[in-house]
C-alpha cells in the first residue's frame, strides 16, 4: 500500500528544485559573463603570423590616433625589411580643399626621415569610400596596379578579424593567387584586455563586434 505525500512536501520539493536550477543558471550566466569579459576582445583580433617578406604593407584608414600606430607599426615593417614598400590609403583631399598626399608625404619625411618616406606609395580614396569593404576594393585596384601579390593588412588590432575576412574575398576574387596577411597594432582608442573600463574602449567593441556578426552573415 503506498502512502500518499503530503501536497506540502511536493510543493516543498519542487520549491527547492527550482531555486537549485535558478542557482545554477545564474552561476552559469556569471561565468559566461565573466569569460566574455575577460577573454571577449579575441573575438574581433585574429593578428596573422607574417612571412619573412610581403610584397607591401597596406595601412588602412582610421582615426587620428588609430591611423598614427598604423602608419608607425607599418614603418616598422619597412625597418626590418619584412616590406619593401609601404601603401597608404588617403582621401583625395582634407576639409579645407587641400590634396592630401603631398602633406602626409612631407609629414612623414618629418617623422620617421626620407629614407623610410620615399618608398611610401599614396592610395586616393574618394566620398564614396566610406566602409572597410569599400575601402578593400578601392586599395585592392592599387595593389594590383602595382603587381602585389602577397600584401600585409596593417589595421588596428581589434579591426583585424573582420578586415580579413573582407580583404581575402575582395582581393582574391580578382586574384585567386594574391595573399594577404593580417597585422594588427595596438590603438590607443582600445584596450584588448579592460576594454570595459572606458567607455571609449566599450563602444569601441560593441561598434566593431556588431559590424563583425552582420561581415559573418554576408551583410
Amino acid at each position: 500500500m503506498q502512502t500518499a505525500v503530503p501536497d506540502n512536501d511536493v510543493g516543498l520539493t519542487r520549491s527547492r528544485r527550482r531555486r537549485r536550477w535558478i542557482t545554477w543558471m545564474f552561476l552559469v550566466v556569471l561565468l559566461i559573463l565573466v569569460c566574455f569579459l575577460r577573454w571577449g576582445s579575441y573575438l574581433l583580433t585574429a593578428s596573422d603570423p607574417l612571412p619573412a617578406r610581403v610584397d607591401a604593407a597596406v595601412v588602412l584608414q582610421g582615426s587620428i590616433a588609430g591611423e598614427n600606430a598604423r602608419i608607425a607599426g607599418a614603418m616598422h615593417l619597412l625597418e626590418q625589411g619584412s616590406a619593401p614598400r609601404m601603401l597608404l590609403s588617403v582621401p583625395h583631399y582634407s576639409f579645407w580643399d587641400e590634396p592630401i598626399p603631398p602633406m602626409a608625404r612631407r609629414y612623414l619625411e618629418r617623422k620617421y626621415g626620407g629614407d623610410l618616406a620615399s618608398r611610401v606609395d599614396f592610395c586616393e580614396t574618394g566620398p564614396e569610400v566610406n566602409s572597410t569593404a569599400d575601402e578593400a576594393r578601392t586599395l585592392g585596384l592599387c595593389v594590383r596596379q602595382h603587381g602585389w601579390q602577397n600584401v600585409a593588412i596593417v589595421t588596428s588590432d581589434y579591426h583585424t578579424r573582420r578586415a580579413g575576412i573582407l580583404w581575402r574575398k575582395v582581393l582574391q576574387q580578382e586574384d585567386p593567387t594574391a595573399r594577404v596577411w593580417m597585422f594588427g597594432v595596438p590603438d590607443p582608442e582600445f584596450n584588448a584586455q579592460d576594454w570595459w573600463h572606458k567607455r571609449i574602449y566599450a563602444k569601441t567593441y560593441s561598434l566593431e563586434l556588431l559590424k563583425l556578426i552582420w561581415t559573418a552573415v554576408g551583410g
